[in-house]
């Protein structure tokens, strides 16, 4: 399902009619993801805000939502998956400093994973959380993120090898069949050429 994840009251209405509809969450992916070619030095206030507003906000309150629907509904065994980036683990070389804030996000994801897997333990419950930090995907994504003024430019992408969409639904999947007692805590997936 999707909503405007910049709107809390879209991301409630959700859950309430996952709710409704299907009586239970057992699996909840986020893998929403908004980057800006906004630098930090010279990027855009609302751009800033608007990264944070969906990489950060959004995904906390879904997975707290998805969390407590969980909880209610007795489901002890759920699972979270965050979809983040690699530019969660390593800062980008030159050339790609557009994405640095981006990248802020991507490691505040990381932190955030951690603390949700601390939180849940203390509560005793075996939802478990992970996270897929893939490289650079053949989505369109850099494409729409970068402007005029960037110094890289979208037909810069296509020097890169990308990994497929399915290359991260592979990972996703590896995450679900894992047994109970296995708790994946992030799946760095790289083009082999990097």
């Amino acid at each position: 399902m999707r909503c405007d994840l910049t709107k809390e009251s879209d991301i409630l209405s959700m859950f309430d009619e996952i709710c409704r509809t299907f009586g239970r969450l057992d699996i909840c992916i986020n893998n929403a993801g908004i980057g800006h070619d906004a630098p930090l030095l010279s990027g855009k206030t609302a751009d800033f805000k608007d990264m944070l507003d969906v990489n950060i906000l959004g995904l906390t309150i879904c997975t707290r939502e998805a969390v407590k629907l969980m909880r209610e509904k007795a489901v002890n065994d759920g699972q979270i998956i965050h979809i983040s980036s690699i530019g969660g683990h390593f800062l980008p070389t030159q050339g790609w400093l557009e994405t640095n804030f981006y990248c802020a996000t991507k490691f505040m994801v990381r932190a955030l994973t951690a603390g949700l897997r601390k939180e849940l333990k203390e509560l005793k419950t075996q939802i478990r959380i992970a996270s897929v930090s893939p490289g650079l995907v053949q989505t369109g994504f850099f494409e729409n993120c970068l402007n005029e003024n960037s110094s890289m430019k979208a037909s810069d992408i296509s020097l890169f090898q990308s990994l497929q969409p399915k290359d991260v639904a592979e990972s996703v999947l590896y995450i679900l069949s894992t047994p109970q007692h296995v708790e994946v805590h992030d799946i760095i997936v790289s083009p082999y050429s990097c």
